[in-house]
């Protein structure tokens, strides 16, 4: 009869039935197991007073003692052991009390419960995000208006956002003093000391020039801060990432802004006209003022050489008169003729010539020799030549002076 048919006392479909229907007796299993431990320790039930064995725990060896006792003490010894990772350091608590602070390398200290160990990162660089946060997985970032909204010294409302780096420099401080989370503990210090330094400054120095001093004395500022609470936290670097008006006003600030800069630009632009003006100019000065005193120069010496030369001359007139005269009336006459045309007439043969004067040559002569001579020179045969044309010499005398040449 199968196991699972109507009527079969037997229920167990691995061939394990006893007739019983219910579990296996849980005194008969610790039994079992009483007399298995029994035999590998090496001890046996106690026995009765008619020789049989008495049912109970059963009874350890001397040295099976010993040797689980030295097992374990080993183990508990060897739980001491630990590592220190380089940049981190351990320290070591003694019944939860400061006991030392251990270096980079293979550790042992008491086992508990006596001592333990926290092993801190004091090279890992962290970063806190001071108004804002930023969403590692999207790489977006949101604002934090509680954060970031601060009050300026003239009464304006800003928006800023920084973020702060920092290591441990000392484990101890960050371990006893600091309870909270360091991320939190540094947050909450740079806002307090955003929120003063924003405070000591206006709005338009902190949006536009301002932004690197105004980082400078909030990293200080922060670090005084920090080490007061000693929480053993060394600021590295704070970064001001972002500083414009709020939402609301942005629009306007921004035209202001747009309105200063092209200020800028305009001086910028009237500094470089004047910088490339103002050098010619004067370069232009120089010149007309070193032309002048050339110019000058040069009348001075040619007077003072046609006086020298007037007072040469009136020595030697005054020394003999009459030489001097046809020496200077040669002389004139030299300088007339040879910038004139010249015309020879022989009056020998009897001829009835026409004489004519081509005046329209000889004004076009005078204008040129006007113009080619220099008005300082004293010009002996020009005052000749115009004493002539006064004279109005006839053509007979023209002839005859002409002849007496010619002769």
């Amino acid at each position: 009869m199968a196991w699972n048919e109507p009527g079969s006392d037997n229920r167990d479909p691995w061939g394990q039935g006893n007739g019983q229907n219910g579990p296996p007796d849980l005194d008969d299993l610790i039994k079992d197991l009483q007399k298995k431990f029994s035999g590998i320790f090496g001890g046996g039930g106690r026995k009765s007073a008619g020789g049989g064995s008495r049912g109970g725990m059963p009874s350890l060896g001397g040295k099976s003692s010993i040797l689980i006792v030295v097992v374990l003490g080993l183990l508990w010894i060897a739980s001491g052991f630990y590592v220190v990772e380089q940049g981190e350091q351990g320290v070591e608590l003694r019944f939860g009390h400061y006991k030392e602070v251990t270096e980079a390398g293979l550790r042992w200290h008491a086992p508990y419960p006596i001592e333990s160990v926290e092993i801190v990162n004091v090279q890992q660089i962290r970063t806190v995000e001071v108004g804002y946060r930023t969403n590692t997985r999207s790489n977006q970032f949101a604002t934090v208006p509680q954060e970031a909204l601060m009050l300026t010294k003239d009464e304006n409302i800003i928006d800023i956002q920084f973020a702060v780096q920092y290591d441990v420099k000392d484990p101890r401080y960050l371990l006893f003093n600091v309870s909270e989370d360091p991320d939190q503990v540094v947050r909450q210090a740079t806002e307090s000391a955003v929120r003063e330094v924003v405070g000591r400054n206006t709005m338009d120095f902190a949006i536009t020039g301002g932004r690197a001093e105004i980082a400078q004395d909030t990293s200080l500022l922060l670090q005084k801060i920090l080490d007061r609470y000693q929480t053993g936290v060394n600021v590295k670097a704070v970064e001001m990432q972002n500083a414009q008006p709020p939402t609301e006003v942005k629009g306007a600030f921004d035209d202001a802004v747009k309105a200063r800069e092209d200020e800028v630009k305009f001086k910028n632009e009237a500094e470089a006209y004047a910088n490339d003006i103002i050098p010619r100019a004067r370069g232009k000065a120089a010149r007309i003022l070193e032309e002048a005193e050339a110019y000058r120069a040069s009348v001075v010496a040619a007077a003072e050489g046609e006086a020298s030369r007037f007072t040469q001359v009136l020595d030697e007139y005054h020394k003999a008169p009459g030489v001097t005269r046809d020496r200077l009336y040669i002389d004139a006459m030299e300088q007339v003729l040879s910038r004139s045309t010249k015309l020879m007439i022989d009056q020998s043969g009897g001829g009835n010539n026409v004489m004519y004067l081509p005046l329209d040559q000889l004004i076009r002569q005078r204008n040129d020799s006007a113009g080619r001579t220099d008005p300082t020179r004293f010009d002996n045969a020009g005052g000749i030549a115009n004493s002539l044309a006064e004279t109005g010499t006839s053509r007979s005398g023209r002839s005859s002076r002409t002849g007496r040449v010619s002769e």
